[in-house]
């Protein structure tokens, strides 16, 4: 097959996802058009190379339906002769889009894509989409659906993680973000929000809290008590898994991902593409596999799907120089870290969305890019990127530095 390459990877800032956040006054077709035309401006790419678009949006609806990627490729500039297609696999659909681009080009039926996402969750909102599977008792019912939260929560009871522990790693997550920006860690890869006059919106990612400490976070209530408790979702996720007596609520806003908004776009090509576009690779999409996990407790996908696609690339973890896990809550961190013996001194080193927050569609792009960017910095080979996904399924790729 057909090597695929990294030839760039942008975002834009992330956005608290609420009316009073920088971006809420920015579209998502303007999110998504950033990222795309930064890549084009950045690199000064000819768009006659590029082949397809393809974004990921979980709730693409309104402003965010009508194939937000044919529409932003357009904006951005790239031409009546790109097209565009909008994927959604809940919080892996960025790192899909980005696999489904690289597949394009693995299989030799198109020489140069770009993949990518885009969520404003401040204008259109979480589960603005519906779907079947919270309120359809054909699939509720025997898939034990609760809300994420309350599988989050089960996550820490089965797997032993006290309040204390979930704490302690989102202030060691903010810790590291705050680093991050200090350091300048994000600045070849984030690029600025403008106005239609050129004027910044935002140029830095406006959720992290890098003084959080363990006592401000003890003073906030658990999120999903009243859930669980009397909307009767602990009795599901007991049911679920009847090994579990009581369900130890210990996650809340400072220990879960944060809503925000943003977007983000990364260019794979051939090599004979990328030479066409004057361009150097930066990395190489190893290996990617997608699975799909316990429903009920939705989260741990990232465990089971990083087993399959080490086994699919005659690697262990060990041979992983860096590791992004997604920040859904802090259990699933602690689960992975748990479940491989893994140092937490290669995951998520620059912090993740905990600290920096969650635009659905938009994270797994994102944080290709992270990943990217800190294999180079520091000199590493190798990146393992994965996400937990709703429903119950992970999605993981491997990048390699060429």
């Amino acid at each position: 097959m057909t090597d695929a390459f990294i030839y760039d990877a942008v975002r834009t800032p992330r956005g608290r996802g609420k009316p009073d956040g920088s971006l809420h006054e920015v579209s998502t077709l303007g999110l998504a058009t950033t990222a795309l035309r930064a890549i084009r401006e950045r690199n000064h790419l000819d768009t006659q190379l590029v082949d397809d678009v393809i974004l990921g949006c979980v709730d693409p609806v309104g402003e965010a339906g009508g194939d937000i990627a044919r529409a932003s490729a357009l904006t951005a500039g790239y031409g009546n002769h790109v097209p565009g297609v909008q994927i959604n696999r809940f919080c892996a659909s960025g790192l899909d889009a980005v696999n489904f681009a690289a597949a394009q080009v693995m299989s030799g039926q198109h020489d140069m894509a770009v993949g990518g996402g885009v969520e404003s969750m401040s204008r259109v909102g979480i589960g603005a989409s519906g779907g079947a599977w919270p309120v359809d008792p054909a699939i509720a019912i025997p898939s034990y659906f609760m809300p994420q939260g309350v599988s989050a929560d089960l996550i820490a009871t089965k797997y032993g993680f006290s309040r204390d522990d979930v704490d302690a790693y989102a202030v060691e997550s903010q810790k590291r973000a705050g680093r991050a920006w200090a350091e300048g860690r994000f600045a070849r890869s984030v690029v600025p929000v403008k106005d239609i006059n050129g004027l910044t919106i935002l140029a830095r990612d406006e959720h992290l809290r890098p003084a959080t400490d363990m006592q401000s976070l003890a003073a906030l209530k658990a999120s999903f008590v009243m859930m669980g408790e009397q909307g009767g979702f602990d009795a599901v996720a007991i049911q679920a898994h009847p090994e579990v007596e009581t369900i130890n609520h210990v996650h809340h806003a400072g220990n879960s991902s944060g809503i925000v908004d943003g977007a983000a776009a990364v260019l794979i090509g051939n090599a004979e593409s990328g030479k066409a576009a004057g361009l150097k690779p930066r990395a190489k999409i190893r290996a990617f596999a997608n699975i799909g996990s316990d429903p009920a407790l939705m989260l741990t996908g990232p465990v089971d799907v990083t087993k399959k696609l080490l086994k699919r690339a005659g690697m262990s973890i060990a041979d992983m120089d860096l590791i992004e896990v997604n920040e859904a809550f802090a259990a699933v961190v602690l689960r992975f870290l748990q479940a491989f013996d893994v140092s937490m001194d290669k995951v998520n080193v620059n912090g993740g969305a905990i600290a920096l927050g969650h635009p659905l569609g938009a994270t797994g792009a994102m944080i290709l890019g992270t990943a990217l960017d800190e294999l180079e910095r520091s000199g590493k080979s190798t990146a393992l990127i994965t996400l937990c996904i709703g429903a119950g399924m992970g999605t993981a790729t491997i990048i390699e530095r060429v």
